[in-house]
């Protein structure tokens, strides 16, 4: 058919899509024009989009482009909604796999790690993200350290900081000391080597002050995945405190079911309690001395785990505090110094572990809580009971419900005799701060001979790493062999000091780094206070491995900067939303060993970047995730060229479709209120499915007579900037084809015309005897009486009607009519 011709419709292009030819144009003129650097003063209300910055490694994988991509689709849609957006990216760059590569490929640290950082910026830029790179830093720039010893020396000096002995994780390979969250399965979270429990002097900060609070969600939307994961973490546990004579005074364990008092039948104790050496009789002697050193090699981790229960003998016997009988004290490498006070009552008839210890010793086991209406559990019970029931076997309570209904009295009555006291523990534990390392931020104290440990002063920071170092086969950190940096003076009277050779734990860095976007060339202080305004993030993304270690050290640190007065937020960000992972082909997790990893410069260089950011949103629910599918990466190719064609194709191949000016405005709007709705609640996969559908409406109404007319027009002017958000370049390059003033990006999102995007009519089928011999549009209130005068007027239902006598009529609202003849 002959299609009209519209004035202003751009001019065939001879070319086929090709994204090499427009993507890099496009993303060196976003850069040199400044499209995306933020200008707070820019009108629009503020919104504060980041994603979680990489580690330089020196090449950014698929995953960091499934992380990325998403949140920058969504930055972008809210940039054009009229938000003024601050899209920010920086590098996590401190790290033991720069001193690996040192020590490993004889490279200075900071060159290796400033070298991947231009590589990795290169690569995001091809992704085609609107990052504003006018606010990049590196977080082992001197002038971004400079503020983690500030910061640290502040705590010190509230009390936050301090330096402690005892036992700590430490890793042979990494020659460094370790979190208790970055143990997993009693090997180092980093290199997987088995970690050891050694006994150092330590700084640690004292995140246990923050414990309540941190337990408090109500200032900040997070999936519920992550705050159960942090609240288990925190491990708050109400109880009480009960005390029970020993040979050598008085100890007090902690129960969170004081209520079971009276089944306690033993005493264990953390080998490493102070006290296990004089409650050792001479005879058990070396049978403790030896568990004690075995206990040892564990990890707290490892001793938390299921498995045959060990335990030894002290020799010595507690006094229970209420029936005063003797109670043997045995030590056992389940129960953990770090964790209340380091013994327990134990009453195995009502607690798992106590159960396998006393059947493993042959202890014996009293029932004291019993489940309502049962009978007793005899004298070799096969399981214990947790429940709550009610009392039994304790004098004075007996008929008591058990559990939280009677603790309150019951610890009051043991208060009132000076047996027991209400307690609440955690199972957090203080921040282990520092690492024997050299490429982090190094600790701002010197050692005096006479005054001890004392902060640098303020006007003396940053203390920076020396750049000369040499690195040994050991793995010994180089600063505790570089004596000529150690060597200082003395703060306080100015004699000999040497400074401390540790550094501090990498974590810091990205605990505070949202608030150096505000202000990254600012020099009085951590951020400009004046760009406050900002706070706090409003969408945060990343994954959810990061729940225990960053997400809940950067919400510490947001409280202590709080209450040193820099900000008035409770928490870093309003609202946190995690991804999922990219598997590989084969359903595994990607790795070289495997040989399943997607390199996405390859997927560029082949299919264009526009391409592969719209397949990773359309591959997997954004926040799922799921296994890589190299063929699949084929349909948002062959749907972009079906773009490019609608958009600059001139010939019009097919059938005409016949199509009115609603259909088209109904399948442009419906389209653009459900992409709205699906960019709100982070639906990426269904967007791409969305504007795929809006393609194959509009190359129908293309063979339409819609074809040419304004509502054509809007139809086209709608679609791209719908595209925008996704796939930036070829939006950008239609947009500039078709003489459009500016940059898609800085265009105004469509508004939904709310009665185009409802359908009034529905079109329904209709058949003569069986046969659909046409089809009417009817309104959707239409009478049965109104459809079938409608099917009797079609011209093409009335040819078979002529001539017959019709015997009946059926109609099905909004599906089917039939007219039935002979």
């Amino acid at each position: 058919m002959t299609q009209p011709t519209k004035p202003n419709i751009v001019p065939p292009r001879a070319e086929r899509y090709n994204p090499h030819a427009i993507e890099q144009k496009w993303q060196t003129q976003w850069q040199e024009s400044g499209l995306y650097k933020f200008d707070e003063n820019a009108p629009g209300e503020k919104f504060y989009a980041l994603t979680m910055f990489p580690y330089p490694s020196g090449n950014l994988h698929i995953g960091h482009w499934y992380a990325n991509v998403a949140p920058d689709a969504r930055a972008r849609w809210l940039r054009m909604r009229g938000y003024n957006v601050l899209f920010p990216m920086g590098f996590d760059s401190f790290g033991l796999p720069a001193e690996n590569a040192a020590i490993k490929h004889g490279i200075n640290p900071a060159d290796w790690t400033y070298k991947n950082i231009e590589h990795m910026t290169g690569q995001f830029q091809r992704m085609g993200t609107m990052i504003d790179w006018s606010r990049q830093f590196a977080t082992s720039d001197p002038e971004y350290y400079r503020w983690n010893q500030w910061f640290f020396i502040q705590m010190y000096k509230r009390g936050l900081a301090y330096k402690k002995g005892g036992l700590v994780n430490w890793c042979p390979k990494d020659q460094t000391v370790l979190a208790n969250e970055q143990v997993v399965n009693g090997h180092c979270e980093r290199c997987g080597s088995p970690v050891e429990r050694r006994n150092l002097s330590q700084w640690y900060l004292k995140i246990t002050d923050y414990a309540d609070e941190l337990l408090d969600f109500s200032h900040t939307d997070m999936p519920e995945k992550v705050r159960a994961m942090q609240t288990n973490w925190i491990g708050k546990s109400v109880g009480a405190e009960v005390t029970f004579d020993t040979p050598v005074g008085g100890e007090t364990v902690f129960t969170t079911r004081p209520d079971t008092l009276m089944g306690a039948t033993f005493m264990v104790l953390a080998p490493e309690h102070a006290k296990v050496a004089a409650l050792t009789t001479d005879e058990q002697r070396g049978a403790v001395e030896a568990y004690v050193e075995a206990a040892g090699r564990k990890t707290d981790v490892e001793r938390q785990q299921e498995g045959e229960k060990t335990g030894v003998w002290t020799g010595s016997y507690a006094t229970h505090p209420v029936t005063g009988e003797p109670l043997p004290i045995w030590i056992a490498d389940y129960v953990l110094v770090t964790y209340g006070t380091g013994s327990i009552m134990a009453v195995p008839a009502h607690d798992e572990r106590d159960f396998a210890f006393a059947k493993a010793f042959g202890l014996p086991i009293k029932e004291v809580i019993r489940p309502e209406g049962a009978e007793g559990m005899g004298e070799n019970p096969e399981a214990p009971y947790s429940g709550e029931g009610h009392i039994v076997n304790s004098s004075e309570f007996d008929g008591m419900p058990g559990g939280k209904a009677s603790i309150t009295a019951i610890v009051a009555k043991l208060e009132g005799r000076g047996i027991a006291r209400a307690k609440t523990t955690y199972r957090l534990r203080d921040w282990l701060f520092a690492r024997q390392r050299y490429w982090g931020t190094p600790i701002p104290f010197v050692h005096c001979p006479e005054h001890g440990a004392q902060p640098v002063p303020e006007d003396q920071l940053p203390v920076k790493l020396p750049k000369d170092v040499e690195f040994t086969p050991t793995g010994q950190s180089p600063l505790k062999l570089d004596a000529e940096w150690k060597a200082t003076t003395c703060p306080v009277c100015g004699g000999p000091a040497e400074r401390d050779t540790d550094t501090m734990d990498t974590f810091v860095d990205s605990s505070w780094y949202m608030y150096r976007y505000l202000s990254p060339d600012y020099h009085e202080g951590p951020f400009d206070p004046s760009k406050a305004g900002l706070l706090p993030v409003d969408l945060y993304t990343g994954g959810i491995e990061h729940a225990i270690l960053h997400l809940l050290y950067s919400r510490f640190w947001t409280k202590v900067m709080r209450d040193m007065g820099l900000t008035t937020q409770h928490e870093p960000f309003a609202q946190l939303r995690n991804q999922g992972m990219i598997l590989g082909e084969d359903g595994e997790k990607m790795s070289k060993s495997r040989g399943n990893v997607v390199d996405p410069d390859d997927l560029v260089s082949e299919y264009g970047a526009d391409t592969v950011r719209a397949f990773l949103m359309f591959i997997a629910p954004w926040e799922i995730g799921g296994p890589w599918d190299s063929q699949g990466i084929n349909g948002p190719s062959k749907w972009l060229a079906r773009v490019w064609n609608l958009f600059f194709e001139e010939k019009v191949s097919g059938p005409e479709e016949k199509m009115t000016d609603a259909d088209v405005r109904f399948a442009v709007h419906s389209a653009l209120k459900k992409v709205g709705d699906d960019f709100e609640r982070m639906s990426f996969n269904t967007i791409i499915s969305t504007l795929m559908e809006l393609t194959n409406a509009l190359v129908k109404a293309k063979r339409s007579p819609v074809y040419g007319t304004p509502v054509w027009d809007e139809a086209l002017d709608i679609f791209n900037r719908m595209l925008a958000p996704v796939v930036p370049h070829i939006a950008e390059e239609i947009w500039s084809e078709r003489g459009k003033e500016g940059s898609v990006h800085t265009a105004q999102w469509p508004a939904v015309d709310e009665a185009a995007a409802v359908r009034d009519t529905v079109t329904i089928g209709v058949q003569v005897s069986g046969k659909v011999r046409g089809e009417v549009s009817i309104s959707k209130t239409a009478t049965q009486e109104e459809a079938l005068g409608a099917a009797r007027d079609n011209a093409e239902v009335a040819k078979y009607l002529e001539g017959k006598t019709v015997v009946k009529e059926i109609y099905v609202p909004g599906r089917i009519i039939n007219i039935v003849v002979k």
